[in-house]
């Protein structure tokens, strides 16, 4: 690895998700194989053709007080939770707030508070519309409320760019810290986007399971049946900070982050680029970036939605730029798809692999595709050897974004 440059490391981690409304509770679930996949239980489900999702396992309700609660939108309740289990889980740093930066992005934003607002305003009146309703509604709304709280002032951003979003906001923070913006950024990914039209709309793109039957057997990465993906919400936010400012506090640290690679397929819309071209550009370049080579990688969390365009193409471009030989796993087989939140939660499981040494399997994998020959973990979780080791998190999005993160072990 580079050493003539800031070294970036990993020192709080933040989760709510479909297995749990923190992170000892949501690694627990995955290493046992648990889905977070349910039946949905509204009123509108006979609404709609998929009638299932992954909620969130803890209603933010349960932890924010209710007047705080209710000036934020459902995206922004879970970003703060999970900041705030990041923060004091990196011990609450003391940092000078111009050297304080956050970046957490949202790859649809407070889509349920325009719908419901947009409900109020036709049936009572503009006079009944929250005040709070812009800044519920904003994508950067989660960032500007994290920023708010911690009285960060380096910089408050907020990436959009779909199922990639969390992971490209922990590369914008490793480079905020890298070219000596900040000591300490606090990044990651939200997303609540469980209502009917959004379900709706990705069911008309035939984008998403209908395994109405058996939800918990729906989300099925590089399974032969799979059918789509499963829909789901939370958040995933981590604490970077400059190794510096780190080892001079005591801080403990989880990982390094070690380099970030992008690409864009240039191709269509909604569909990946058929041959992988810009997966395998996206892998080249965190390996560029982070020096490492694909011999170093041992674990890779793919991003395998459980869709049947995009899975085998993963996996070829894992095996032809990186090899054979790292152990692959789809987190999403449990928590559903987070979309902007889906490169937050799953950088924490990366993280929590590579520190805890053992990879959660993938589960509801039953036929394996014949296009798959990567070495997927199947059934129980798989042990990291000992030593220098480092893994990837890949997170691809709507608009052909390739995002790939690094980190190594320290």
């Amino acid at each position: 690895m580079s050493r003539d440059r800031v070294r970036v490391v990993v020192t709080g981690l933040g989760v709510t998700t479909p297995l749990g409304g923190d992170v000892t509770s949501t690694w627990s679930a995955l290493l046992a194989g648990r889905s977070g996949v349910r039946p949905l239980t509204e009123e509108w489900v006979d609404t709609v053709p998929v009638k299932f999702a992954a909620r969130a396992a803890v209603e933010p309700g349960e932890v924010l007080p209710r007047p705080e609660a209710r000036r934020l939108d459902r995206a922004e309740q879970f970003a703060l939770i999970a900041a705030r289990e990041a923060w004091q889980d990196a011990g609450a740093p003391k940092v000078a707030p111009d050297r304080l930066g956050v970046v957490v992005g949202s790859g649809i934003g407070g889509i349920t508070t325009i719908l419901a607002a947009y409900d109020t305003y036709k049936e009572k009146g503009w006079q009944r519309l929250s005040p709070y309703t812009v800044p519920m509604l904003m994508p950067n709304g989660a960032a500007g409320w994290i920023g708010i709280e911690l009285g960060a002032t380096a910089g408050v951003h907020a990436t959009v760019s779909a199922c990639a979003t969390g992971a490209e906001s922990v590369g914008y923070a490793l480079e905020m810290i890298r070219t000596g913006r900040a000591d300490v950024v606090v990044a990651g990914g939200t997303e609540a986007a469980i209502h009917p039209l959004n379900i709706a709309s990705f069911a008309a793109m035939r984008a998403m399971s209908t395994r109405n039957d058996e939800p918990g057997l729906a989300s099925r990465p590089w399974d032969k049946a799979r059918d789509g993906f499963v829909l789901g919400e939370g958040s995933g936010i981590i604490v970077l900070e400059s190794e510096e400012h780190a080892l001079a506090r005591g801080a403990r640290i989880y990982a390094e982050a070690a380099g970030v690679g992008y690409s864009a397929d240039a191709h269509h819309i909604a569909q990946p680029e058929p041959s992988g071209a810009g997966i395998r550009s996206s892998a080249r370049n965190v390996l560029t970036d982070s020096g490492l080579t694909g011999r170093d990688i041992l674990h890779v969390n793919a991003h395998a939605t459980s869709t049947p365009a995009g899975d085998v193409v993963e996996a070829v471009a894992i095996q032809e730029i990186i090899g054979d030989h790292p152990v692959v796993t789809a987190t999403k087989s449990m928590t559903g798809h987070l979309l902007g939140g889906a490169g937050g939660i799953e950088t924490v499981f990366t993280i929590k692999a590579l520190y805890d040494r053992v990879v959660p399997p993938t589960i509801n994998v039953d036929d394996l595709d014949a296009g798959v020959e990567v070495d997927i973990v199947r059934g129980e979780p798989r042990k990291l050897p000992g030593g220098q080791i480092a893994a990837i998190n890949n997170s691809f999005g709507f608009g052909g974004h390739n995002v790939a993160v690094a980190f190594a072990s320290v």
